[in-house]
C-alpha cells in the first residue's frame, strides 16, 4: 500500500509541531522517521494512525483518504486497517496470546474458521504457537513484543505502523528483534513506517531513513546516504560526525583551531559553509605524499578513554580547537595524554554541508 503525506500540518495550542511534511512512501517500502525528542515524527506517525487530526493536508493510503483537513474529512481509526506496534506492547492482559491476535478479526466480524487459520498462521510465523493459551504476564519482554507484532499484522491491511517497539527491551534482544520485524516487512508484504529516536535501529531496518527535526523533514535517503552524506550541519551532528568545522575568520583554507585545507575542491567559500567528518576517520602524521589529504593539523591529545573495542580523545590544536578522534584500542595511534601529534583527514571521509 502506497502512502501520501501532502503538507501536513498539526498545531498543539500555541505550538506548531509539524510544519508542511510532503512524503511519498512507496508499496511495500520500509520508511523510519528519525529524529530526536519533540521533532514531530510520533505525530506524523500518529496522523496516519488516525489517533491524531492534522490541522492542515491530506493523507492518502491506496485508494483511501484517510484524512483531508482542507474538506474536515478524517476517516476513523479502526476503518483504516492499519497495524499499529506501539512501545508499551499495549496487550490486553485478561486475554490469552490467541485471544489478543484474534481481537481485531473479531472485531471486523470475520468468521471463526477465518480467525483460527489465520491466527495459527501468525503465532507460527513469530514463532509463538507453543504460548497461546499462555496470559501476557506469563511472557518476557521479547515474546510479548512478538504478540504485539502478531496482532499488528492481523490488524493490518498492508500497511504496519511501529511507534518505538524495541525501547523497551535489552540491547541484544533489540537485535534480534531487529530481524525478526524485517523478515516479517518481507514475509507478509507490507509497507512498513516506523519511529525511532535510534540511529543504529534505523540504519538496520530501513529501506529509506527520514530526518526530521523541528517539525519539518530534514533530509531523507537511504541508510548509506543518510550516514555517509549527510546534507546538513543537524544531520551530520545527529548521526554521530563527532567535527563539523567551519572556515576561520572568513578564510576559506583554515578551518576553526588551525586545520589547514589541503583539498581545493572542498566548498568553504560563502557564508554558513561547513564540513564534517567522523573521529575514526582521522589519521596520524602529515599525510605527505598520501593521495587526496584534505585537512592537516598539528596538536596534543587530551582525554583519552578506553570504551571496549575503541579509544576515544580529543586533539586540543594551538588555535584553541578540538578534533575528536577514534581509534581500535589495541593501538597506539596518535599516543598517550599529553603527547604532540601530527593528523589528517583523507577528502574522502570529508562532507561538505549547505547549512
Amino acid at each position: 500500500m502506497h502512502v501520501e503525506l501532502t503538507n501536513i500540518e498539526k498545531t498543539f495550542g500555541a505550538t506548531r509541531v509539524l510544519k508542511g511534511i510532503d512524503l511519498a512512501i512507496k508499496d511495500g517500502e520500509f520508511v523510519t522517521f528519525l529524529g530526536p525528542s519533540g521533532c514531530g515524527k510520533t505525530t506524523t506517525l500518529r496522523c496516519i494512525a488516525g489517533l491524531e487530526d492534522p490541522d492542515g493536508g491530506s493523507i492518502v493510503a491506496g485508494d483511501r483518504v484517510f484524512a483531508d483537513a482542507g474538506q474536515h474529512k478524517y476517516l476513523s481509526p479502526n476503518k483504516r486497517k492499519v497495524g499499529m506496534v506501539f512501545q508499551s506492547y499495549a496487550l490486553w492482559p485478561h486475554m490469552t496470546v490467541e485471544a489478543n491476535i484474534a481481537y481485531p478479526m473479531k472485531r471486523r466480524r470475520a468468521s471463526r474458521a477465518e480467525i483460527t487459520k489465520r491466527v495459527a498462521e501468525i503465532l507460527e510465523a513469530v514463532g509463538m504457537a507453543q504460548h497461546a493459551k499462555r496470559y501476557p504476564h506469563e511472557l518476557s519482554g521479547g515474546q510479548q513484543q512478538r504478540i504485539a507484532l502478531a496482532r499488528g499484522l492481523v490488524s493490518s491491511q498492508g500497511l504496519m505502523l511501529y511507534d518505538e517497539p524495541l525501547s523497551n527491551l535489552d540491547a541484544k534482544l533489540r537485535i534480534a528483534m531487529r530481524a525478526e520485524i524485517q523478515r516479517l516487512h518481507r514475509e507478509f508484504g507490507v509497507t512498513s513506517v516506523y519511529v525511532t529516536h535510534d540511529q543504529e535501529e534505523a540504519l538496520a531496518l530501513s529501506d529509506r531513513v527520514v530526518i526530521m527535526n523541528g517539525g519539518q523533514i530534514d533530509q531523507q535517503g537511504t541508510p548509506e546516504e543518510i550516514y555517509s552524506r549527510p546534507a546538513s550541519r543537524f544531520a551530520a551532528d545527529f548521526m554521530g560526525f563527532e567535527n563539523i568545522l567551519s572556515p576561520a575568520g572568513g578564510r576559506a583554507r583554515e578551518l576553526s583551531g588551525g586545520l589547514k585545507v589541503l583539498d581545493d575542491s572542498l566548498p568553504l567559500s560563502g557564508e554558513g559553509k561547513t564540513i564534517a567528518f567522523r573521529g575514526k576517520h582521522v589519521q596520524a602524521g602529515t599525510g605527505e605524499g598520501e593521495p587526496a589529504v584534505a585537512l592537516a593539523g598539528r596538536g596534543m591529545i587530551r582525554d583519552s578513554v578506553y570504551v571496549g573495542e575503541v579509544r576515544t580523545a580529543t586533539i586540543v590544536t594551538p588555535g584553541e580547537g578540538a578534533v575528536r578522534v577514534a581509534f581500535p584500542a589495541d593501538s597506539n595511534r596518535f599516543g598517550a595524554d599529553g603527547a604532540e601529534t601530527d593528523f589528517h583527514v583523507r577528502a574522502t571521509d570529508v562532507v561538505a554541508l549547505d547549512v
